[in-house]
């Protein structure tokens, strides 16, 4: 018996609990937190048939053993869809029948296809939200309320996919899509909203931080194009005006109708808990916790992604400076809720493991993040049919060092490839590694 394409189109009528699917709308026109994922119940099929769909795509290797189905139509290879794995990868044999090794590369096949389809997901979530980001932007100064409404919307979706109590993996890209200054906005906001969640913050309380977050640089658009990112040759009539994208912010706020809690956030990013930011020296005591974890996230992520490339710092360096020189500009249960969130070790980082491989960082469990997964240097594996390692998962096993991309041997450096870009997005946990 062969074994079905894992892009094989059903009617909506004949899926069935067990069936695993991907849904191809938009990440926010449905409320599933992947657009991937095992049908588990008949409450779940009747929301993917109240979407409007026809068919959908569904994966029956990843299924659970169903009948077939009666209103199931032609198999159908979507062209350009990655993670799709090749129908003739797969031995055409019943799964009982298979020889050892034959069973052991169908399972590698079938869970490469689940990590590369989870971060196909990922990766149009993210491009889609800084997509809107950035057209959101775009109508602040002329359509203010219009901006509010879309910004309000693209929060909320945010935080449906977020809330839960399911745990969640903080994903690293492989690429970011959109505009620096919307990547930034989406990079500040993600992590800020799970660091709300983190600490319990109520749906009000993370829906003003959502807000705060990815609106807390838009007095910016009121500047000059190059003086929008602070320069240390700027005079100090240039820093000044630079800071004036506080107060710019502040009034567009104002324009868009924006809450006292988002605006706060608007207010306070620059402001440090020692009182040294600006543009009015305020210390932890007179800073809102939205504003304080926006402050910290912002800086993580010019450190990781600054406007000038050259000057990037890995995300294990970035935490490192923020621990050692950050200690007094932070609050310190905020920064001690990143680094427990973020790991020591966060997605991105290029490190060696204690077994001397080298390795890349490419997901951080937020509620367990001491081992993560990595994407390992292994010379006699193609990339492409590499899989995650969970360090969690096997014993002896962990990283000895962090190192910059750049001290890296020739062919791991090429291996692991790692983005001058470090983005983020979340995925509930789930997705199965390598356990050994």
């Amino acid at each position: 018996m062969k074994v079905a394409s894992p892009q094989d189109l059903i009617e909506v009528d004949a899926l069935r609990v067990g069936m695993f699917v991907h849904l191809d709308v938009g990440w926010m026109s449905h409320p599933f937190p992947l657009s991937s994922f095992r049908i588990a119940s008949d409450d779940q099929m009747a929301t993917i048939r109240s979407l409007g769909l026809k068919r959908v795509r569904w994966s029956p290797q990843q299924s659970d053993p169903v009948d077939a189905p009666a209103a199931e139509v032609p198999a159908c290879t979507l062209p350009g869809e990655a993670g799709a794995a090749a129908p003739d990868a797969l031995p055409d044999a019943a799964p009982d029948t298979l020889s050892p090794e034959a069973a052991a590369r169908v399972e590698h096949v079938r869970r490469l296809a689940e990590q590369r389809a989870a971060l196909v997901v990922c990766e149009r979530q993210f491009s889609e939200a800084a997509h809107d980001c950035q057209q959101l932007t775009a109508l602040v100064p002329t359509q203010p309320q219009q901006a509010r409404e879309q910004a309000e919307a693209l929060t909320t979706a945010l935080l449906q996919k977020m809330l839960g109590e399911h745990d969640l993996c903080i994903r690293l890209l492989s690429d970011a899509a959109g505009d620096k200054a919307s990547a930034h906005a989406l990079n500040v906001t993600i992590i800020s909203l799970l660091m709300g969640r983190s600490f319990g913050l109520d749906a009000d309380d993370m829906l003003e931080l959502g807000m705060g977050a990815m609106l807390h640089d838009i007095g910016k658009i009121e500047l000059p194009e190059r003086m929008r990112h602070r320069d240390d040759a700027f005079s100090p009539s240039e820093s000044r005006l630079y800071e004036e994208h506080v107060a710019h912010g502040v009034t567009l706020g104002r324009k868009m109708g924006l809450s006292a809690g988002a605006m706060l956030v608007i207010a306070q990013h620059h402001e440090h808990a020692d009182g040294s930011g600006f543009p009015l020296r305020l210390n932890a005591d007179r800073m809102t916790a939205a504003a304080r974890i926006v402050s910290l996230v912002n800086r993580y992520d010019n450190l990781c992604n600054p406007h000038l490339p050259g000057r990037s710092l890995t995300p294990h360096e970035s935490l490192s400076l923020l621990f050692a020189q950050g200690k007094n500009k932070f609050d310190t249960a905020i920064l001690g809720g990143f680094i427990k969130m973020m790991g020591v070790y966060p997605a991105g980082s290029t490190v060696q493991l204690t077994d001397d491989r080298f390795a890349m960082v490419v997901g951080v469990n937020s509620s367990r993040p001491l081992k993560p997964r990595v994407l390992v240097h292994e010379p006699g594996v193609p990339r492409e049919e590499a899989l995650l390692l969970d360090l969690e998962s096997v014993n002896g096993l962990g990283i000895r060092r962090s190192m910059k991309p750049l001290q890296l041997p020739a062919a791991a450096l090429e291996y692991l490839a790692p983005r001058p870009r470090v983005a983020y997005f979340f995925e509930p946990t789930g997705v199965e590694p390598l356990a050994a």
